[in-house]
């Protein structure tokens, strides 16, 4: 059984998180670390993926920085997307030559690992056809789009726990105009808190992909880099 790496990030800045996820690919593919998990929150931002999105941007430059809502290009997949605090933003640095060189498999099963951690709330969690992400009655609760360098992921799952819905009106999410968004807290009527949903989703992606988390996670601050595979 493959180990994965927790590591617990707290807020921080999206483009940072890029550049650290772009190192620890090389590392990854070097062999140099294990599987490892980022779980995050991003301040306001929204960005645009491969499939672009630009034209499912609703707002001006003014609104979006009376907002304080910053606006990234990106080279995960998908179309546009917003992430900011009260979402919980995964991303996995995992080796696909490890875990099956399937890229749309392996979006399936983060799929599935969303599934399982709705699961643990009473919720049934949904896949569309066609479609990546996961959705409860219909309304779309978390976005996926990936990207894989030498067969080695990063980005990842953002999976709405408690945002703020006003930013949501300023895109059309994922580029889907009339579909609805929602969140844990909607659904449950009470908010779980970060910590619990970040225990589920660790839970929920080693049994996925059949790893064995190991604790404690790493914390903001320290040199995720530095930790190998021993």
């Amino acid at each position: 059984m493959s180990i994965l790496r927790p590591v617990d990030l707290g807020m921080i800045d999206y483009r940072e998180c890029v550049s650290l996820q772009q190192k620890l690919t090389a590392q990854r593919h070097a062999g140099e670390i294990a599987d490892t998990l980022l779980l995050l929150e991003h301040p306001p931002v929204i960005t645009l993926g491969t499939a672009g999105g630009r034209d499912s941007l609703l707002a001006d430059p003014e609104a979006l920085a009376r907002a304080g809502i910053d606006v990234c290009e990106t080279d995960r997949g998908g179309n546009i997307t917003y992430h900011g605090p009260g979402q919980l933003v995964g991303y996995p640095i995992i080796d696909l030559r490890v875990h099956g060189k399937d890229v749309h498999a392996y979006l399936r099963r983060l799929e599935q690992v969303i599934v399982g951690c709705l699961a643990d709330f009473g919720l049934a969690g949904e896949t569309m056809p066609g479609y990546t992400g996961v959705w409860v009655d219909g309304r779309k609760i978390c976005s996926i789009g990936v990207a894989v360098r030498r067969w080695i992921t990063y980005h990842g799952f953002a999976l709405n726990v408690n945002p703020n819905f006003e930013h949501w009106g300023f895109i059309h999410p994922c580029g889907l105009v009339g579909r609805e968004v929602t969140s844990l807290e909607r659904l449950l009527g009470h908010d779980p808190g970060m910590a619990t949903v970040k225990e589920s989703a660790v839970a929920s992606f080693a049994k996925v992909f059949g790893c064995q988390a190991i604790a404690p996670s790493f914390r903001a601050g320290e040199d995720v880099g530095e930790q190998t595979n021993s």
